[in-house]
């Protein structure tokens, strides 16, 4: 009976979310088949990194209750180089969907299995030397973003530990994408839905001193997600050595294949360059925010890790993207594969326009659970990003659709073009007369005391730049060139 009863609890639960797309395809948004196919793959993607995204908006939570502003600002720019390390991440597993996709709907599922393996060779050769680079001068990298004594102590000891499970980090991503290029978006769900509470007990546990656990404050929020990712790392390897899923890791055989690790570099490199142009133009834009102010930077922190959460959408439905243009290009279906992406782009869209209000509305009860210096810039920060969510999540999905065709140079030159304009516009927030640099005499003073409104318009600008020029390729259809160029999966 217990049985029966849950059954009938999740699948009324389904069908509630289900009803979202009929609800969009009853308006004429979108097309009911292909609305179902993107919002079953994204879902357990939106759910996952929703978890995750979550369990880092504890962190932030604990931290600024615990210790305040100064902890909360060095566990940002600590938590920025790590994103190096995720970027970079994200460039290997990127181009492992991109190439399991399309040898799976070719019907190649061992060739899928080696490149899953070319996958992990590439992470580890990225990962050791970010690791001992991290271990070695955490503290003077925190240092060339402010010269706060306590930020830097706090940012360079939580940066110190947390790569310590990079390694780990990279396996997961690649992992979990090579699943999602498989068509399986629900077993890495399961593995974070196990890992991710064992997080968030573990920080709490350690920042907060809970028990017989020494309070360790920032160190402790690195100690838990280091041993989270750890878990999650040794979860999929249990899991893909054995023969249950539609892509496994096989230990024996052939090592190396040039021509796969090929295309998953040629894929993931431009969405790696993407990934580190972005990350890296957020140390500029940090260097600017704290120069306006620590609570200035701790309030962006803040908004950051909740918008991070509202994007889920962006991030799932651009996972569908992925997943169906390029099975569909895999099986040689190049106008299936345009009409999928285009399907995907419309309710991603929607989803996230709903999420964008609900951000507005609800900003200042958000803000209010942490214990910020500065609620009102919080809040403020808050309602900008629910303006610039709806160009994230057109260039998100675009995104997808082209790194399902192996298409990864566009999306680098939108976040280039992005990210130069966000730095140029924050940069006249400066007060003026503020020197950047100078040199043979020449000093550069780019700020015009515009302030917070100049750091607005910076963020929204960015993420439409990527939309246009994403959106823009998927539309010009030069992808599907590409695709057939390539030497993985079928041929129309």
């Amino acid at each position: 009976m217990p049985d029966r009863s849950s059954g009938r609890v999740r699948s009324a639960i389904l069908d509630l979310l289900f009803g979202f797309p009929a609800a969009l395809a009853k308006l004429g948004i979108v097309d009911r088949e292909a609305g179902d196919r993107a919002f079953d793959l994204a879902l357990p993607v939106m759910l996952t990194a929703g978890f995750r995204i979550l369990q880092q908006v504890a962190d932030f939570l604990m931290v600024s209750i615990a210790l305040g502003a100064s902890a909360v600002a060095g566990l940002e720019i600590g938590f920025q180089y790590y994103f190096i390390g995720f970027g970079l991440s994200l460039a290997v597993s990127s181009g492992t969907i991109s190439v399991v996709s399309r040898l799976v709907g070719a019907g190649e599922d061992a060739q899928a299995d080696v490149a899953l393996k070319q996958s992990l060779w590439l992470s580890l050769l990225l990962a050791v030397p970010l690791t001992l680079l991290a271990w070695l001068y955490a503290e003077p990298m925190v240092g060339l973003l402010t010269d706060d004594g306590a930020v830097i102590r706090q940012g360079g000891a939580y940066l110190r530990v947390v790569m310590l499970g990079l390694v780990f980090r990279f396996w997961t991503m690649v992992a979990a994408r090579a699943l999602y290029g498989a068509g399986d978006t629900r077993t890495p769900m399961y593995v974070r839905f196990v890992t991710i509470p064992v997080n968030l007990v573990l920080n709490a546990v350690l920042i907060f001193g809970l028990g017989p656990a020494p309070a360790l404050g920032v160190v402790g929020a690195a100690w838990g997600t280091t041993v989270a990712n750890a878990l999650a790392g040794l979860a999929f390897l249990a899991l893909l050595v054995t023969d249950r899923f539609s892509v496994r890791l096989r230990l024996g055989g052939p090592q190396l294949a040039p021509s796969i690790a090929w295309e998953v570099v040629r894929v993931g490199f431009p969405l790696g360059a993407t990934r580190l142009t972005r990350t890296l133009g957020r140390f500029p834009f940090l260097f600017v925010l704290g120069t306006l102010g620590t609570g200035v930077l701790a309030a962006y922190a803040i908004a950051r890790r909740v918008i991070l959460l509202a994007i889920m959408p962006a991030w799932g439905y651009g996972t569908s993207a992925s997943t169906l243009v390029g099975q569909a290009l895999g099986a040689g279906d190049e106008e299936e594969a345009s009409y999928l992406g285009w399907q995907t782009l419309r309710i991603g869209v929607a989803t996230q326009a709903l999420v964008a209000v609900a951000l507005a509305l609800a900003a200042e009860p958000i803000v209010a659970a942490f214990a910020s210096p500065s609620p009102e810039r919080a809040v403020a920060f808050l309602r900008v990003f629910a303006i610039g969510v709806i160009p994230y999540a057109l260039a998100r999905a675009a995104r997808g659709g082209l790194r399902g065709a192996g298409d990864a140079m566009f999306p680098l030159y939108g976040v280039t073009l992005g990210t130069g304009l966000r730095l140029v516009v924050a940069f006249t927030a400066l007060p003026v007369g503020f020197v950047l640099s100078s040199m043979a005499g020449i000093e550069l003073s780019p700020g015009m005391g515009w302030g917070m409104a100049a750091i607005y318009a910076a963020i929204v600008s960015d993420w439409t730049v990527r939309a246009l020029v994403n959106v823009g390729r998927f539309a010009g259809g030069r992808w599907k060139l590409v695709a057939r160029e390539s030497a993985i999966g079928g041929r129309p």
